[in-house]
Protein backbone atom coordinates (compact mmCIF):
# COMPACT_ATOMS: atom_id res chain seq x y z
CA UNK A 1 0.00 0.00 0.00
CA UNK A 2 1.30 3.42 -0.92
CA UNK A 3 2.28 5.84 1.88
CA UNK A 4 -0.37 8.28 0.62
CA UNK A 5 -3.11 5.67 1.08
CA UNK A 6 -1.78 4.58 4.49
CA UNK A 7 -2.02 8.14 5.83
CA UNK A 8 -5.25 9.14 4.10
CA UNK A 9 -7.48 8.90 7.21
CA UNK A 10 -5.07 10.74 9.49
CA UNK A 11 -4.51 13.47 6.93
CA UNK A 12 -8.25 13.96 6.54
CA UNK A 13 -8.53 14.26 10.32
CA UNK A 14 -5.76 16.87 10.38
CA UNK A 15 -7.44 18.84 7.59
CA UNK A 16 -10.71 18.81 9.55
CA UNK A 17 -8.94 19.99 12.72
CA UNK A 18 -7.17 22.77 10.79
CA UNK A 19 -10.55 23.90 9.49
CA UNK A 20 -11.92 24.02 13.05
CA UNK A 21 -8.88 26.04 14.16
CA UNK A 22 -9.55 28.62 11.45
CA UNK A 23 -13.24 28.79 12.43
CA UNK A 24 -12.24 29.41 16.06
CA UNK A 25 -9.75 32.10 15.01
CA UNK A 26 -12.51 33.77 12.99
CA UNK A 27 -14.79 33.67 16.03
CA UNK A 28 -12.02 35.10 18.22
CA UNK A 29 -11.46 37.90 15.72
CA UNK A 30 -15.15 38.81 15.84
CA UNK A 31 -15.00 39.06 19.64
CA UNK A 32 -11.86 41.19 19.30
CA UNK A 33 -13.79 43.61 17.10
CA UNK A 34 -16.29 44.06 19.93
CA UNK A 35 -13.35 44.79 22.21
CA UNK A 36 -12.16 47.47 19.76
CA UNK A 37 -15.51 49.25 19.89
CA UNK A 38 -15.52 49.25 23.69
CA UNK A 39 -11.92 50.48 23.82
CA UNK A 40 -12.78 53.41 21.58
CA UNK A 41 -15.86 54.30 23.65
CA UNK A 42 -13.92 53.98 26.93
CA UNK A 43 -10.70 55.61 25.60
CA UNK A 44 -8.56 52.55 26.36
CA UNK A 45 -5.21 51.80 24.68
CA UNK A 46 -4.80 49.23 21.91
CA UNK A 47 -1.93 47.50 23.73
CA UNK A 48 -1.81 46.85 27.49
CA UNK A 49 1.43 45.15 28.51
CA UNK A 50 0.11 43.80 31.83
CA UNK A 51 -2.90 42.18 30.16
CA UNK A 52 -0.72 40.53 27.52
CA UNK A 53 1.74 39.25 30.13
CA UNK A 54 -1.10 37.82 32.22
CA UNK A 55 -2.68 36.21 29.16
CA UNK A 56 0.53 34.58 27.93
CA UNK A 57 1.28 33.23 31.42
CA UNK A 58 -2.12 31.54 31.64
CA UNK A 59 -1.82 30.21 28.10
CA UNK A 60 1.57 28.65 28.82
CA UNK A 61 0.15 26.93 31.88
CA UNK A 62 -2.82 25.57 29.92
CA UNK A 63 -0.43 24.28 27.25
CA UNK A 64 1.63 22.41 29.86
CA UNK A 65 -1.55 20.83 31.25
CA UNK A 66 -2.18 19.46 27.75
CA UNK A 67 1.39 18.18 27.30
CA UNK A 68 2.13 20.87 24.71
CA UNK A 69 5.34 22.88 24.44
CA UNK A 70 4.63 26.16 26.33
CA UNK A 71 7.16 28.10 24.24
CA UNK A 72 5.43 27.03 21.04
CA UNK A 73 2.04 27.83 22.58
CA UNK A 74 3.17 31.32 23.57
CA UNK A 75 4.47 31.96 20.03
CA UNK A 76 1.12 30.87 18.63
CA UNK A 77 -0.81 33.11 21.01
CA UNK A 78 1.42 36.11 20.36
CA UNK A 79 0.87 35.74 16.61
CA UNK A 80 -2.88 35.71 17.21
CA UNK A 81 -2.69 38.78 19.47
CA UNK A 82 -0.46 40.58 16.99
CA UNK A 83 -3.01 39.94 14.25
CA UNK A 84 -5.73 41.19 16.57
CA UNK A 85 -3.83 44.41 17.29
CA UNK A 86 -3.25 44.92 13.58
CA UNK A 87 -6.97 44.52 12.97
CA UNK A 88 -7.69 47.05 15.71
CA UNK A 89 -5.18 49.43 14.16
CA UNK A 90 -7.03 49.31 10.85
CA UNK A 91 -10.08 50.75 12.56
CA UNK A 92 -10.46 54.05 14.36
CA UNK A 93 -8.58 54.79 17.58
CA UNK A 94 -9.58 56.09 21.00
CA UNK A 95 -8.92 59.82 21.43
CA UNK A 96 -6.86 61.18 24.33
CA UNK A 97 -8.71 64.50 24.38
CA UNK A 98 -12.37 65.40 24.78
CA UNK A 99 -12.30 67.38 21.53
CA UNK A 100 -10.33 66.77 18.32
CA UNK A 101 -7.01 68.57 18.01
CA UNK A 102 -5.72 70.37 14.92
CA UNK A 103 -2.33 68.83 14.04
CA UNK A 104 0.00 69.94 11.26
CA UNK A 105 2.67 67.66 9.81
CA UNK A 106 5.39 69.61 8.02
CA UNK A 107 6.70 67.13 5.47
CA UNK A 108 3.39 65.30 5.76
CA UNK A 109 3.76 63.64 2.36
CA UNK A 110 6.94 61.83 3.45
CA UNK A 111 6.91 58.38 5.00
CA UNK A 112 6.67 59.20 8.69
CA UNK A 113 4.52 62.29 8.23
CA UNK A 114 2.05 60.38 6.07
CA UNK A 115 1.88 57.48 8.57
CA UNK A 116 1.17 59.62 11.62
CA UNK A 117 -1.15 61.94 9.73
CA UNK A 118 -3.22 58.92 8.70
CA UNK A 119 -3.36 57.49 12.22
CA UNK A 120 -4.13 60.86 13.82
CA UNK A 121 -6.88 61.36 11.24
CA UNK A 122 -8.41 57.96 11.98
CA UNK A 123 -8.34 58.89 15.66
CA UNK A 124 -10.62 61.81 14.89
CA UNK A 125 -8.12 64.67 14.98
CA UNK A 126 -8.03 67.28 12.22
CA UNK A 127 -4.77 66.85 10.29
CA UNK A 128 -2.94 69.04 7.78
CA UNK A 129 0.10 68.56 5.57
CA UNK A 130 2.54 71.29 4.51
CA UNK A 131 5.48 70.82 2.16
CA UNK A 132 7.42 72.98 -0.27
CA UNK A 133 4.62 72.93 -2.82
CA UNK A 134 1.90 74.28 -0.53
CA UNK A 135 3.80 76.31 2.08
CA UNK A 136 1.57 79.26 1.20
CA UNK A 137 -1.35 77.43 2.89
CA UNK A 138 0.34 77.72 6.27
CA UNK A 139 -0.86 81.31 6.72
CA UNK A 140 -4.50 80.20 6.82
CA UNK A 141 -3.85 76.97 8.76
CA UNK A 142 -1.57 78.34 11.50
CA UNK A 143 -4.16 80.22 13.62
CA UNK A 144 -6.14 77.06 14.44
CA UNK A 145 -3.24 74.69 15.11
CA UNK A 146 -2.87 72.91 18.45
CA UNK A 147 0.34 71.17 17.36
CA UNK A 148 2.87 71.33 14.54
CA UNK A 149 5.23 68.39 13.94
CA UNK A 150 8.34 68.81 11.79
CA UNK A 151 8.97 65.58 9.85
CA UNK A 152 11.59 66.64 7.30
CA UNK A 153 15.15 65.37 6.62
CA UNK A 154 17.70 66.06 9.36
CA UNK A 155 19.82 68.42 7.26
CA UNK A 156 16.98 70.95 6.85
CA UNK A 157 15.16 70.46 10.16
CA UNK A 158 16.57 73.51 11.95
CA UNK A 159 15.97 75.71 8.90
CA UNK A 160 12.33 74.57 8.70
CA UNK A 161 11.85 75.07 12.44
CA UNK A 162 13.03 78.67 12.20
CA UNK A 163 10.76 79.39 9.26
CA UNK A 164 7.74 77.63 10.77
CA UNK A 165 7.98 78.96 14.33
CA UNK A 166 7.49 82.58 13.30
CA UNK A 167 4.01 81.74 11.98
CA UNK A 168 2.70 79.76 14.99
CA UNK A 169 0.57 80.96 17.87
CA UNK A 170 2.24 81.03 21.26
CA UNK A 171 -0.02 78.22 22.51
CA UNK A 172 0.70 75.87 19.61
CA UNK A 173 2.91 72.88 20.49
CA UNK A 174 6.02 72.70 18.32
CA UNK A 175 7.54 69.22 17.93
CA UNK A 176 9.94 67.35 15.67
CA UNK A 177 10.42 63.71 14.60
CA UNK A 178 14.15 63.74 13.79
CA UNK A 179 16.60 61.13 15.07
CA UNK A 180 18.78 63.88 16.60
CA UNK A 181 17.34 65.73 19.54
CA UNK A 182 19.76 68.28 21.05
CA UNK A 183 20.02 70.69 18.10
CA UNK A 184 16.37 70.51 16.94
CA UNK A 185 15.14 70.94 20.52
CA UNK A 186 17.39 73.96 21.06
CA UNK A 187 16.23 75.43 17.74
CA UNK A 188 12.57 75.02 18.72
CA UNK A 189 13.11 76.61 22.14
CA UNK A 190 15.03 79.54 20.65
CA UNK A 191 12.48 80.24 17.90
CA UNK A 192 9.15 79.41 19.55
CA UNK A 193 7.99 80.90 22.88
CA UNK A 194 5.31 78.25 23.46
CA UNK A 195 5.31 74.54 24.40
CA UNK A 196 8.04 72.45 22.80
CA UNK A 197 8.71 68.70 22.75
CA UNK A 198 11.26 66.55 20.92
CA UNK A 199 9.93 63.24 19.60
CA UNK A 200 11.69 60.30 17.98
CA UNK A 201 9.51 57.43 16.73
CA UNK A 202 11.85 54.43 16.90
CA UNK A 203 10.52 52.69 13.82
CA UNK A 204 10.23 53.21 10.08
CA UNK A 205 7.25 54.29 7.98
CA UNK A 206 6.57 50.73 6.83
CA UNK A 207 5.23 49.38 10.16
CA UNK A 208 1.72 47.88 9.88
CA UNK A 209 0.60 49.66 13.07
CA UNK A 210 2.01 51.53 16.08
CA UNK A 211 1.22 48.87 18.67
CA UNK A 212 4.35 48.09 20.77
CA UNK A 213 6.41 50.65 18.84
CA UNK A 214 8.63 52.97 20.89
CA UNK A 215 8.24 56.74 21.02
CA UNK A 216 11.16 58.56 22.63
CA UNK A 217 10.15 61.85 24.25
CA UNK A 218 12.57 64.67 25.11
CA UNK A 219 10.76 67.33 27.08
CA UNK A 220 11.49 70.91 26.11
CA UNK A 221 9.15 73.58 27.46
CA UNK A 222 5.81 73.35 29.27
CA UNK A 223 5.59 69.52 29.31
CA UNK A 224 2.17 69.65 30.97
CA UNK A 225 0.77 71.14 27.75
CA UNK A 226 2.28 68.37 25.60
CA UNK A 227 1.07 65.57 27.86
CA UNK A 228 -2.07 64.94 25.78
CA UNK A 229 0.01 63.89 22.77
CA UNK A 230 2.07 61.48 24.90
CA UNK A 231 -1.19 60.01 26.18
CA UNK A 232 -2.43 59.77 22.60
CA UNK A 233 0.64 57.73 21.69
CA UNK A 234 -0.16 55.36 24.56
CA UNK A 235 -3.71 54.95 23.27
CA UNK A 236 -2.22 54.05 19.90
CA UNK A 237 -0.48 51.20 21.73
CA UNK A 238 2.99 52.76 21.81
CA UNK A 239 5.63 52.44 24.50
CA UNK A 240 6.95 55.74 25.83
CA UNK A 241 10.47 56.49 27.02
CA UNK A 242 11.23 59.97 28.40
CA UNK A 243 14.95 60.80 28.18
CA UNK A 244 17.31 63.74 28.19
CA UNK A 245 18.23 64.87 24.65
CA UNK A 246 21.98 64.53 25.30
CA UNK A 247 21.55 60.93 26.44
CA UNK A 248 19.38 60.19 23.42
CA UNK A 249 21.90 61.55 20.94
CA UNK A 250 24.84 59.74 22.56
CA UNK A 251 23.03 56.41 22.24
CA UNK A 252 21.87 57.18 18.69
CA UNK A 253 25.48 57.73 17.59
CA UNK A 254 25.92 53.99 18.15
CA UNK A 255 22.42 52.66 17.45
CA UNK A 256 22.08 54.48 14.13
CA UNK A 257 25.31 56.11 12.99
CA UNK A 258 27.66 53.20 13.66
CA UNK A 259 25.16 50.54 12.61
CA UNK A 260 24.50 52.14 9.23
CA UNK A 261 28.19 52.77 8.59
CA UNK A 262 28.96 49.10 9.31
CA UNK A 263 26.18 48.11 6.89
CA UNK A 264 27.84 50.23 4.19
CA UNK A 265 31.20 48.63 5.01
CA UNK A 266 29.68 45.15 4.76
CA UNK A 267 27.78 45.83 1.54
CA UNK A 268 30.62 47.71 -0.12
CA UNK A 269 33.08 44.88 0.61
CA UNK A 270 30.64 42.35 -0.87
CA UNK A 271 30.34 44.50 -4.00
CA UNK A 272 34.11 44.90 -4.29
CA UNK A 273 34.62 41.14 -4.18
CA UNK A 274 31.53 40.30 -6.24
CA UNK A 275 29.94 38.36 -3.39
CA UNK A 276 26.38 38.26 -4.71
CA UNK A 277 23.94 38.15 -1.76
CA UNK A 278 21.60 35.77 -3.57
CA UNK A 279 24.42 33.29 -4.09
CA UNK A 280 25.59 33.67 -0.49
CA UNK A 281 22.18 32.61 0.83
CA UNK A 282 22.75 29.15 -0.65
CA UNK A 283 25.78 28.70 1.62
CA UNK A 284 24.76 30.69 4.69
CA UNK A 285 23.90 29.49 8.15
CA UNK A 286 20.64 30.81 9.67
CA UNK A 287 22.56 33.37 11.73
CA UNK A 288 24.43 34.75 8.73
CA UNK A 289 21.18 34.83 6.78
CA UNK A 290 19.75 37.06 9.52
CA UNK A 291 22.81 39.33 9.39
CA UNK A 292 22.65 39.51 5.60
CA UNK A 293 18.95 40.40 5.72
CA UNK A 294 19.60 43.21 8.23
CA UNK A 295 22.27 44.58 5.91
CA UNK A 296 20.21 44.14 2.77
CA UNK A 297 17.10 45.90 4.12
CA UNK A 298 19.11 49.12 4.49
CA UNK A 299 20.04 49.13 0.80
CA UNK A 300 16.37 48.78 -0.13
CA UNK A 301 15.82 52.30 1.23
CA UNK A 302 16.81 55.86 0.41
CA UNK A 303 20.56 56.58 0.32
CA UNK A 304 20.13 60.25 1.22
CA UNK A 305 18.18 59.35 4.36
CA UNK A 306 21.01 57.15 5.62
CA UNK A 307 23.64 59.70 4.61
CA UNK A 308 21.80 62.28 6.74
CA UNK A 309 21.89 59.87 9.68
CA UNK A 310 25.58 58.94 9.34
CA UNK A 311 26.70 62.55 8.72
CA UNK A 312 24.25 64.03 11.24
CA UNK A 313 26.77 66.08 13.23
CA UNK A 314 30.45 66.40 14.09
CA UNK A 315 30.24 64.22 17.22
CA UNK A 316 28.85 61.34 15.20
CA UNK A 317 31.50 61.71 12.50
CA UNK A 318 34.27 61.82 15.12
CA UNK A 319 32.89 58.67 16.73
CA UNK A 320 32.92 56.92 13.37
CA UNK A 321 36.52 57.99 12.82
CA UNK A 322 37.36 56.54 16.25
CA UNK A 323 35.67 53.33 15.13
CA UNK A 324 37.75 53.31 11.95
CA UNK A 325 41.02 53.82 13.87
CA UNK A 326 40.02 51.12 16.36
CA UNK A 327 39.36 48.83 13.42
CA UNK A 328 42.87 49.52 12.12
CA UNK A 329 44.36 48.63 15.52
CA UNK A 330 42.50 45.32 15.58
CA UNK A 331 43.57 44.64 11.99
CA UNK A 332 47.17 44.48 13.20
CA UNK A 333 46.33 41.16 14.87
CA UNK A 334 45.54 39.77 11.42
CA UNK A 335 48.69 41.23 9.91
CA UNK A 336 50.82 39.68 12.68
CA UNK A 337 48.91 36.38 12.78
CA UNK A 338 48.29 37.16 16.47
CA UNK A 339 45.75 34.51 17.44
CA UNK A 340 46.50 34.91 21.16
CA UNK A 341 45.83 38.65 20.89
CA UNK A 342 42.49 37.94 19.21
CA UNK A 343 41.51 35.60 22.07
CA UNK A 344 42.49 38.20 24.70
CA UNK A 345 40.43 40.90 23.00
CA UNK A 346 37.49 38.53 22.51
CA UNK A 347 37.49 37.56 26.18
CA UNK A 348 37.77 41.18 27.36
CA UNK A 349 34.72 42.05 25.28
CA UNK A 350 32.94 39.01 26.74
CA UNK A 351 33.60 40.41 30.22
CA UNK A 352 32.31 43.81 29.12
CA UNK A 353 29.07 42.35 27.73
CA UNK A 354 28.57 40.26 30.87
CA UNK A 355 25.13 38.69 31.29
CA UNK A 356 23.82 40.53 28.24
CA UNK A 357 25.76 38.10 26.03
CA UNK A 358 23.67 35.21 27.32
CA UNK A 359 20.47 37.21 26.89
CA UNK A 360 21.57 37.93 23.32
CA UNK A 361 22.33 34.24 22.74
CA UNK A 362 18.83 33.28 23.85
CA UNK A 363 16.96 36.00 21.95
CA UNK A 364 18.97 35.69 18.76
CA UNK A 365 18.57 31.91 18.88
CA UNK A 366 14.81 32.40 18.95
CA UNK A 367 14.92 34.78 15.97
CA UNK A 368 17.25 32.55 13.99
CA UNK A 369 15.15 29.44 14.54
CA UNK A 370 11.95 31.22 13.48
CA UNK A 371 13.65 32.78 10.46
CA UNK A 372 15.09 29.44 9.41
CA UNK A 373 11.74 27.69 9.81
CA UNK A 374 9.84 30.36 7.87
CA UNK A 375 12.23 30.95 4.96
CA UNK A 376 14.33 27.78 4.68
CA UNK A 377 12.62 26.88 1.40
Amino acid sequence: MKEKDQLKVQRQQIDAIDSKILDLLKERNEVSQDVVKKKIRSQLPIFVASREQEKTGKFRKMAEERDLDPDWAEDFLRMIMSSSRASQSNATFPMATSEPKHILFVGGEGGMGRLYRSIAGRTGHHTYSIDKGNWYELESIAPKLDMAVVTVPINITEQVIERLASMLNKETILADFTSNKVKPLNAMIQNHPGPVVGLHPMHGPDVPNLSKQLMVVCQGREPEKTKWFVEQCKLWGMRIKIVEPEKHDHVMHLVQGLRHYVALLHGSFMKEHDLNPGDMLDYSSPIYRAELMMTGRIFAQDAELYADIVFADEKRRLLLLDFFHHHQELAKMIEKDDKAGFIREFESVTDFFGSFAFQALKESGYLINRLSDRFSN
